[in-house]
């Protein structure tokens, strides 16, 4: 029987993975260097056999103390390990005090009637006084009443690719009000799903991926509608004649491709002079910057601070590389004019998107907009600079190989390191996912397994040489529901690839709804596509997403050609598109079966189809994406890539690549025909699939 060495326990007592099984369903054992790396990136010392029995020895007494987190369910008694005679008192997040105790055989009892929230434990024995954070959560998140008396649908959108003759050559914030008022009014929709609109760079050449934020914390600029804003009322008409200007020049920057470093720059002029009529003393603007403290004073001062000194933080002199710093103080202090500036910049993004989620509900929709959350964010970003080590600063966040990307990914980010997270009490955690469900009626979280473990990737290696390393999936998912409850909103995990059957499981039965891609619900053993009733009902249903091309594009293999000519397949492009014929052939025959296309029926009869085929499915929610709804043949990003295909950057186009205004694509009778699909297929009664469909509910 073979004993695991200590470097292997030392990494399996800080979360790592030392071994995982592929997509192929082969086991892999990291590599040592690999494990030191990772160890030493969670401030632990590796390099030598006597230090990493130093470091297990204090693992070990780590792990038999009180968590500097304690998580407790509602309506759940619990206890917390304490010395006996401990007697404790509980400060609830109002204010309200209760004692709790003694402890008795180590052991201090919780009760189970404790109020939601974050609260304090104040614990005193003999020995010493000790404080920690109690946060009670709910056991699931609750349905939210409009869906659980109908099933919804909504449309998907990258809110940059969807221009308008209105707005400044991208899209922003009124053209997704003007999105959510038709597909809510005219055609029933509930929901409309955007990328992640957390704040980017400030500083061109910005970064195209809305999943690479600078901070998830906060709202990126670049889709403020300027004249959209009360300030642009009140310029003069010299004023109003520069803005003016400046729109012009952003719609004439837009062509092939999306320029953000030209719409930004214009933007961020326009902006100041919008600032030159703002009443920095405002009920409203005061409010907000209270609210958010320093959380946003920092954001503001590293804006200024990358204006001033450049978009990498690691490249300002050493005195202002973080906020704790007192030469950013005194920084702070001598520019408080910029400051101002930047903070109200957030305001007025945060103002906009309440103005949109409003009058998405106004139009009939039922949860409104959904917003997306990033995995991570930029190392050269603000919350990077921010919150100094509750980040990793050498690894980053990526992807094993799979069937879909067989190269592995590797995704640029810094991970939250997890012992760093439950230290600050999840602040930063509760901070993103309270301030994102503001404006909310839901959050799609982008690789939902984040919330259970990450690929690590060292240093400068392939993302074939990560490993896992693991988090405390009870504290991110309670706080997820917690937020989740107060703010009313539904959250959808993308569970896409490779997730162990315990994880769908355990996101079932606390609430979070699956993500079901049409192309991927298959009997993969017996390689025919799944019958409706076998879908799970608790789930985001839809035929394409972001990551893949748009269904006309889908059906001709351009996604394999892209592949095939940037050198990212691994088997023979004969077999990938023989792979995607026999499986078109498949879906025609389920289709066909079904009622939903007729013989020799041609392409746009068959996505019609396949989107009127998740009607059959038991599923709680179906999206269809614009990009469907226009026609567009070419995804928006190709995973694996990064200037070898234009990711991020693409204006929404028609099957011919000819760009699609938003006035366009709304009185277009194919948005319209699909659109009309979608509402159908999520009034059928889907109680008859509903009754054999897959349960991953505990």
């Amino acid at each position: 029987m073979s004993t695991a060495s200590p470097l292997h326990e030392l990494a399996v007592a800080h979360g790592i993975a030392t071994e995982y099984q592929d997509w192929r369903q082969v086991r892999r054992t990291a590599s040592d260097a690999t494990l030191r790396a990772v160890l030493t990136d969670l401030g632990v010392d590796a390099s030598t056999p006597e230090r990493i029995d130093a470091a297990l020895a204090a693992a070990r007494a780590a792990a038999a103390a009180l968590p500097p987190v304690i998580i407790a369910r509602e309506g759940r008694p619990g206890t917390v390990p304490a010395p006996t005679g401990t007697l404790a008192e509980l400060v609830t997040e109002d204010g309200a005090r209760r004692s709790l105790g003694p402890a008795r055989s180590g052991e201090l009892a919780l009760p189970g009637d404790l109020p939601l929230g974050y609260h304090r434990l104040d614990l005193a024995s003999p020995a010493r006084r000790i404080a920690r954070t109690l946060i009670v959560v709910p056991e699931r998140i609750p349905v939210p009443p409009a869906l659980a008396a109908t099933r919804q649908w909504g449309t998907a959108t990258q809110v940059y690719s969807m221009t308008s003759a209105r707005s400044w050559g991208i899209g922003d914030l009124a053209d997704l009000a003007d999105l959510a008022r038709w597909s809510g009014r005219e055609h029933g929709a509930g929901f409309v799903l955007v990328n992640p609109l957390q704040a980017g760079g400030v500083v061109p050449p910005l970064e195209p991926s809305p999943y690479l934020p600078a901070s998830r914390r906060f709202t990126d600029p670049l889709y403020l509608a300027i004249d959209r804003l009360p300030e642009y009322a009140a310029l003069s008409a010299a004023e109003r004649a520069e803005v003016d200007r400046l729109a012009d020049a952003a719609r004439a920057s837009l062509g092939e491709l999306i320029d953000r470093d030209a719409v930004w720059n214009a933007k961020l002029a326009a902006l100041r002079i919008l600032f030159g009529h703002v009443d920095r003393a405002g009920e409203a603007l005061t409010a907000y910057r209270t609210a958010w403290g320093r959380p946003l004073t920092d954001f503001a001062t590293w804006c200024a601070l990358a204006r001033e000194h450049g978009p990498r933080w690691q490249d300002w002199p050493a005195g202002l590389r973080s906020p704790e710093l007192p030469d950013v103080a005194g920084y702070a202090d001598a520019h408080r004019d910029e400051i101002d500036f930047w903070c109200w910049v957030q305001y007025a993004a945060d103002a906009q998107l309440g103005e949109v989620q409003a009058g998405a509900r106004a139009a009939g929709m039922a949860l409104g907009v959904m917003h997306d959350l990033a995995v991570g964010v930029s190392p050269d970003g603000a919350d990077a600079w921010g919150l100094g080590d509750v980040f990793a600063r050498s690894c980053r966040v990526g992807a094993p190989p799979d069937a879909f990307n067989q190269l592995g990914q590797d995704w640029g980010q810094h991970p939250w390191r997890p012992d760093r997270l439950a230290q600050v009490a999840y602040a930063p955690f509760r901070d993103m996912v309270a301030g994102i469900l503001r404006h909310a009626g839901g959050l799609r979280i982008d690789h939902v397994m984040g919330l259970f473990r990450l690929w690590w990737v060292p240093g400068d290696a392939a993302p074939t040489e990560g490993t896992y390393v693991h988090y405390d999936h009870e504290a991110m998912l309670g706080i997820l529901a917690l937020e989740a409850q107060r703010a009313g909103a539904v959250i959808v995990g993308e569970d896409l690839g490779t997730v162990e059957p315990e994880v769908r499981t355990e996101l079932a039965g606390r609430g979070v709804l699956g993500t079901s891609i049409l192309w991927f619900e298959q009997d993969w053993d017996a390689g025919v596509p799944l019958e409706p009733g076998q879908w799970r009902r608790d789930c985001l249903a839809s035929v394409t997403t972001h990551d893949l091309p748009p269904t006309a594009g889908y059906l001709d293999g351009v996604h394999i050609a892209l592949r095939d000519r940037l050198g990212l397949l691994t088997i023979p492009v004969a077999d990938e598109e023989a792979a995607l014929a026999a499986d078109i052939a498949r879906w025609r025959e389920m289709l066909a079966r079904h009622g939903l296309l007729a013989p020799g029926a041609g392409p746009d009869a068959m996505i019609e189809g396949l989107h009127a085929f998740l009607g059959l499915t038991p599923a709680r929610l179906l999206g269809v994406s614009v990009s469907d709804l226009a026609g567009d043949r070419r995804a928006q990003n190709q995973p694996g890539t990064s200037d070898e295909y234009p990711n991020w950057r693409l204006p929404l186009a028609d099957a011919d690549g000819r760009t699609v205004l938003l006035e366009e694509l709304i009185a277009s009778p194919r948005a319209n025909a699909l659109a009309e699909v979608m509402r159908a297929a999520s009034a059928r009664d889907a109680s008859a699939g509903a009754a054999s469909a897959r349960d991953d509910s505990p």
